[in-house]
């Protein structure tokens, strides 16, 4: 199983890499991503360490920001698009192994 999660941890930290907006590039190399494994639960948590005067970058990007001078900076969705293939992916490749043994 862990296998499976670490493989696809890789595949979605290039997706979301290669989604993120990019100006210097900083965001879109600081995604990462731990495997979990507690009892009874298996999974993969993303994150992106880019962070700001105590800003994630990646969040602000995806859902959108003020700016100093009282304007603002509308988000755009990129995470949901970049990962929810990798999910279904993950999810029928598991399924798959789950009904074969």
């Amino acid at each position: 199983m862990f296998s499976v999660l670490d493989r696809y941890g890789r595949i979605g930290v290039r997706r979301l890499k290669d989604s993120t907006p990019k100006d210097d590039g900083e965001t879109a190399n600081s995604w990462g991503y731990d495997l979990i494994n507690k009892p009874g639960i298996y999974g993969i948590e993303w994150y992106n360490t880019n962070v700001v005067d105590g800003v994630n970058i990646a969040i602000i990007l995806q859902y959108g920001h003020g700016t100093g001078t009282g304007g603002y900076v509308e988000g755009r969705d990129y995470i949901n698009p970049a990962i929810q293939p990798v999910f279904d992916q993950m999810i029928d490749e598991i399924w798959r192994q789950v009904r074969n043994g």
